[in-house]
């Protein structure tokens, strides 16, 4: 059993061990608290800002950013393992969009903030320079704008920053000198100015100074001293490309010793090349093309080359377009074996070609075209087991292609083109298996190059026919055989080459006429040339199935007869030479089709007929020459023809008009010459023909200002009434108030509202009967122009549409009331010989019996279509009558009146009046040519 002093010592070392186990425990969660809220709770709201200024994510990269984890586990997020704050941001190419939260500058443990190849825009913010620890500050392909922020200086660990490709401005600032850390800046490819800041020279830490594309100016001057005295000890790339640079190059970049990449190229250097080579023994990649090397008085340009004889590891070395003038000295074979690349083409190098080149055993380029050399080319070159690509082009070589060329078994590519190479073929270039683009000779293996895609052998001095072989290549896209000595036929054999785009075997001997062969390739689009040949025949029916052919040159051979109207279906068109040879006839009308031709030139033919009108409507003609021909007629002035400079006619003696500048002679007159008479003569008889004139006008004027009624008062003596109304006033044209019906039309007696109550009758035209709507017009015309003081008085007219949208048409009469109902049947002949045509109907109130219309005429009415009916009604006092027509002319007048068997019509009439007058009766007569109504 225990003793009671062991129990209290027990009890006390119990508490103690608590006590000592909660304070841990209490200064652990103290610590967590402090560590998530407390000390980095800035880091926290930091990237929280920097999120909230994302506008789009699009892969969701900052889903992780809340509070379900600890932002050092959020993605792109690095933290120290001691202070659990944040050390490096890295998010590149995320697609993120938005601007750069400028608190990120409270990130204060920050070393590395990388965020390339997003999208972020906006300025650079200044509070970057709060970054005391950054050592990487990478934001290039972005699309920052503004300028470089002058207090990133104060970033004293800065080692590397990168702001290439974004849209940057203003110019380098000079607190970057103190950043004395710094060994890599790249501003590339954004809009700085104000040139190459000499203090760059402070930083002798740097080793990458990128500052291409980016228009700087100015010159690279002596006062880059800093430069001189410090010598960059540490820089191994220099890339200033196309930053508008002027000035010598200076020397003392060879001070550089650790200098490995070199490129100015795309600037405007000038001056002697004065660096020392031998000094930058490290160097990999020199590129200096397209600047002007050239040095003033000075006759050679290529001393540069023996001071690279140390340049162990050179691999390119690229001085195109230098404007370099000199001799290639030998000791260009001393350049490194490791050199792949040599580049010294389009300057004015000449001398021979050494065959020390044939040393450089590394090389797969060797570009030399367009300089001077001349000579044979060495058989040394067959040594550069390696070669791929061969340019000796435009240059002056002579004597045979050297055999040794066909060792070369990777050669892809051989220009050879614009020399005085002379002889034959060597066959040894049929083992270049991998030749897929050839300008040069044809070999006589030709027909086993079957990747050959490119041949070119122009402005040479080749002989012979072209080899039939040439068919067996199925890859050619292009074939250039102009300038040589060809002869012999064009191949048929080209027909097999169906992708072939352009072919030009113009300046050379060849003869025979033109195989059809080469116009059945569909292919054939880019350009057709065979001028200045000795060509015969004429062009082949067959050139119309090029329809996608851009470019046809046929001039100066011997090609005869028309020009053929197929040639109107080449659409596409927009050069066409077809001058120096013997064609005739007219210019074919189907060449209207070539709307979009550029260059036309015919001269030099035996065309004759006049300039098609379809010429001068070309609006997307330059050139027109239609010289040395047989034109004739006008020549035109719009167009082409506008302009002097752009068409020529010269040699057309029967040519007139056009632009006076042409001093051609006037056109005649079309037209038979006139007589001129004496001008006395013309006055005479003019003057009283004037006269004459005006005095019928001025007494037809009047008469019919006297005649015709005001236009007010015609406007104010008709009612305007609309179908409705009518509708209305005949309660629906109701058959209780139908008066009469006849063959075009029905009469219904009315009330209208706007007449004081009266009643008219309303003649409501059928105008589905045929001739309807002409009787409507025409009695309308009547009533315009007939004026009678026994005239019965005509409202108004109506001409609308009915409820269900059908024309309607209906003449409004006054009604005449009371007199005594006589059921008379009134026939009145249609005068077929006078073309009055069909009567409508008649209305006739008689008093007396004995002076009835049937008592002046007779017909036989039972032989008349379409007897009369009448409608008497004993509600109406007033008889109306409907006559229909009457196909007989047969018409037998009577007493009292005896006239010739065909009596006239206004007789008719006269009689018509005389006997209403007499008999107060009223009497309408309606014919499709006139309405006269009668009442005494």
């Amino acid at each position: 059993m225990k003793s009671p002093q062991s129990i209290i010592h027990l009890s006390s070392s119990s508490l103690i061990s608590f006590f000592f186990y909660g304070l841990a425990i209490t200064c652990l969660t103290s610590a967590t608290v402090s560590a998530f809220h407390g000390g980095n709770e800035t880091d926290y709201h930091a990237l929280l800002s920097f999120k909230s200024m994302i506008t789009h994510d699009p892969y969701n990269v900052l889903t992780s950013w809340n509070h379900s984890f600890h932002f050092c586990d959020w993605s792109g997020i690095s933290c120290g393992k001691r202070h659990k704050r944040v050390t490096a941001l890295l998010l590149v190419s995320k697609g993120l969009e938005g601007s750069l939260s400028p608190h990120v500058g409270n990130l204060s443990f920050l070393r590395e903030l990388v965020l390339w190849n997003n999208s972020f825009q906006g300025t650079l913010p200044h509070e970057l320079g709060y970054l005391s620890r950054l050592r990487g500050l990478g934001l290039h392909v972005n699309k920052f704008s503004g300028v470089i922020p002058t207090n990133l200086s104060s970033c004293s660990n800065l080692e590397r920053l990168w702001l290439y490709q974004n849209e940057l401005t203003g110019s380098i600032p000079k607190e970057m000198s103190l950043l004395s850390k710094l060994t890599s800046l790249v501003i590339d490819d954004n809009k700085l100015t104000g040139g190459i800041p000499p203090f760059l020279g402070n930083i002798t830490s740097m080793e990458v100074f990128s500052a291409s594309g980016n228009p700087l100016g100015g010159s690279i001057p002596d006062n880059l001293g800093l430069w001189k005295s410090l010598t960059l000890p540490n820089l191994e790339l220099l890339q200033l490309l196309g930053n508008e640079l002027t000035g010598v190059l200076p020397p003392s970049l060879s001070n550089c010793s650790k200098l490995g990449f070199l490129e100015m190229d795309d600037n405007n250097f000038s001056g002697k090349l004065t660096i020392n080579f031998a000094k930058l023994r490290d160097i990999y990649k020199i590129y200096l093309s397209n600047n002007n090397f050239h040095g003033r008085g000075e006759a050679d340009d290529m001393r540069f080359i023996d001071s690279l004889k140390n340049c162990t590891k050179l691999v390119q070395l690229v001085l195109a377009n230098c404007n370099l003038i000199g001799v290639l000295p030998i000791s260009i074979g001393n350049l490194s074996n490791q050199l792949s690349s040599l580049y010294l083409g389009d300057n004015q190098l000449f001398g021979s070609l050494p065959s020390s080149i044939g040393s450089l055993v590394g090389l797969t380029t060797l570009y030399l075209s367009n300089n001077r050399f001349k000579g044979k080319i060495p058989s040394s070159v067959g040594k550069l087991k390696k070669l791929q690509y061969l340019s000796l082009g435009s240059n002056q070589f002579s004597g045979p292609i050297p055999d040794a060329i066909g060792n070369l078994s990777l050669l892809n590519k051989l220009y050879l083109y614009s020399n005085k190479l002379e002889g034959h073929i060597p066959p040894s270039l049929g083992s270049c298996k991998k030749l897929i683009g050839f300008k040069g000779k044809i070999p006589s293996s030709v027909g086993k190059l079957k990747k050959l895609q490119y041949l070119s052998l122009g402005s040479n001095q080749f002989s012979g026919p072209i080899p039939d072989a040439i068919g067996n290549l199925s890859l050619l896209n292009k074939l250039y055989l102009y300038s040589n000595k060809l002869e012999g036929h064009i191949p048929p054999s080209l027909g097999s080459c169906k992708k072939l785009i352009g072919l030009e075997l113009s300046d050379n001997r060849l003869s025979g006429k033109i195989p059809k062969q080469l116009f059945q390739l569909p292919s054939l689009n880019y350009f057709l040339d065979l001028s200045h040949n000795s060509l015969y025949g004429s062009i082949p029916f067959e050139i119309k199935d090029l329809k996608m052919l851009n470019g046809l040159a046929l001039s100066y051979n011997n090609l005869s007869g028309t020009i053929t109207s197929s040639l109107g279906e080449c659409i596409s068109l927009t050069e066409l030479y077809l001058s120096g040879n013997r064609f005739e006839g007219i210019i074919p009308s189907s060449l209207s089709s070539l709307g979009g031709l550029e260059v036309l030139d015919i001269s030099q033919n035996n065309l004759s007929g006049k300039i098609p009108q379809f010429i001068e409507k070309w609006v997307s003609l330059k050139v027109l020459n239609l010289s040395y021909n047989d034109f004739e007629g006008e020549v035109p002035v719009v167009g082409v023809f506008a302009n002097e400079s752009e068409f020529s006619v010269l040699g057309n003696n029967r040519l007139c008009g056009g632009l006076v500048t042409l001093e051609l002679p006037k056109c005649k007159e079309t037209g038979s010459k006139k007589k001129r008479f004496p001008f006395f003569i013309l006055v005479i008889v003019i003057a009283p023909t004037l006269l004459i004139i005006l005095c019928c006008v001025y007494l037809l004027c009047k008469k019919k200002r006297n005649s015709q009624p005001s236009q007010s008062s015609e406007n104010e003596r008709f009612l305007k009434v609309s179908y409705n109304q009518l509708l209305k006033a005949t309660d629906g044209f109701s058959t209780a108030n139908l008066i009469g019906e006849g063959g075009h039309s029905s009469v219904y007696k009315g009330i209208l509202d706007s007449n004081d109550d009266k009643s008219v009758a309303v003649k409501v035209l059928h105008l589905q009967s045929r001739g309807a709507h002409k009787s409507f017009i025409a009695e309308c015309e009547a009533w315009r122009n007939i004026r009678h003081r026994n005239l019965l008085k005509i409202i108004t007219s109506c001409s609308s549409t009915d409820f269900q949208g059908n024309d309607f048409k209906a003449l409004v009469y006054e009604f005449m009331p009371n007199g005594s109902f006589v059921p008379r049947v009134v026939v009145i002949p249609r005068l077929v010989a006078t073309s009055i045509g069909a009567m409508s109907f008649s209305k006739a109130r008689f008093r007396n019996e004995k002076h009835s219309i049937s008592s002046m005429w007779t017909s036989s009415i039972n032989r008349t279509p379409g007897m009369i009916r009448a409608f008497p009604s004993s509600r109406h006092s007033a008889t109306f009558v409907s006559i229909c027509s009457v196909t007989s002319a047969r018409i037998s007048p009577v007493s009292p009146v005896k006239r010739a068997r065909k009596p006239c019509v206004l007789h008719f009439i006269t009689k018509i009046i005389k006997f209403s007058e007499r008999s107060s009766t009223i009497v309408t007569l309606t014919f499709p040519s006139f309405c006269v109504f009668f009442s005494s």
